[in-house]
């Protein structure tokens, strides 16, 4: 009942969701695309994570494992970068056994979608970018056994009031066949006075002071944390950050997981949650 629920929300999302400059726009249905003024080609770092920190709400980046690009090709003029999909190594190791009946290493996750609201890119882009991405991700690492990606319902709020994030229902997904696995579970975000969500894996790092800490440290601060005192640890450090930061606890109900095989051998497991 409640995975039948959870569907019946999901028909309700109304338009494309599309970033500009860290802030959400929908392109409507009547918006179409036409896929002959578009090419999709694998790209690297410095030209992906560039666009997702500049236009993604979150003004982060994953542990890339697969980058792809749709480049517009206008009338007159450039081409230029319209579209960047993510392929990462999932926030959670345990995701892909669950999810894809798969050991971890053989699973990703699309991190990042992320597509313009330029008037070349309608409605439809995105599955049809996304799609297109699955078969380059298929080609250039055949060890690769599926693809899982989240959507996440909850609209996220900046300490003024305003609205930084609708929330996201997973229409792409459900264009593109992703088995549906349900909510993931909920859980308790840490919320920035800007709205963004700090991430437990970053607070993690910072208390154990594994390897990327320091960029950790950095994406902290740009959230509001104060620097880090002379001879403090870790986990001291991230105790007094939250506190004196201005950051809150929020509580969320969890993400829509999806899921896509890409090699025959495997097949998505019983829905669960």
């Amino acid at each position: 009942m409640m995975q039948q629920m959870s569907l019946e929300w999901l028909t309700g999302e109304a338009g494309s969701q599309r970033w500009r400059q860290h802030q959400s726009r929908f392109v409507p249905p009547a918006v179409r695309f036409d896929p002959s003024r578009v090419e999709v080609t694998e790209i690297p770092e410095a030209i992906a994570k560039p666009f997702v920190l500049g236009h993604h709400y979150s003004g982060s980046y994953p542990a890339a494992r697969f980058r792809v690009g749709l480049f517009v090709k206008p009338v007159c003029g450039d081409e230029y970068l319209g579209g960047v999909a993510v392929f990462s190594v999932p926030m959670q190791n345990a995701a892909v056994p669950k999810y894809l009946g798969v050991e971890a290493g053989q699973g990703v996750e699309l991190g990042r979608l992320v597509l313009l609201d330029d008037p070349l890119l309608g409605f439809n882009a995105e599955s049809w970018f996304v799609s297109r991405a699955f078969r380059l991700l298929r080609a250039r690492l055949p060890q690769i056994a599926g693809v899982l990606s989240y959507s996440d319902p909850m609209a996220r709020y900046a300490q003024d009031g305003s609205k930084v994030f609708p929330g996201h229902a997973g229409i792409v997904y459900r264009a593109l066949s992703g088995h549906y696995h349900g909510r993931s579970s909920a859980r308790t975000l840490i919320v920035a006075k800007d709205g963004r969500t700090v991430s437990e894996r970053a607070l993690s790092k910072i208390r154990l002071g594994e390897s990327g800490v320091e960029y950790a440290i950095r994406q902290l601060q740009a959230m509001g944390a104060p620097g880090r005192l002379p001879f403090e640890d870790g986990a001291g450090y991230v105790a007094r950050a939250l506190e004196e930061g201005g950051f809150r606890r929020v509580k969320h109900p969890g993400n829509h997981v999806f899921s896509w095989t890409l090699r025959r051998a495997v097949a998505s497991p019983p829905s669960s949650h």
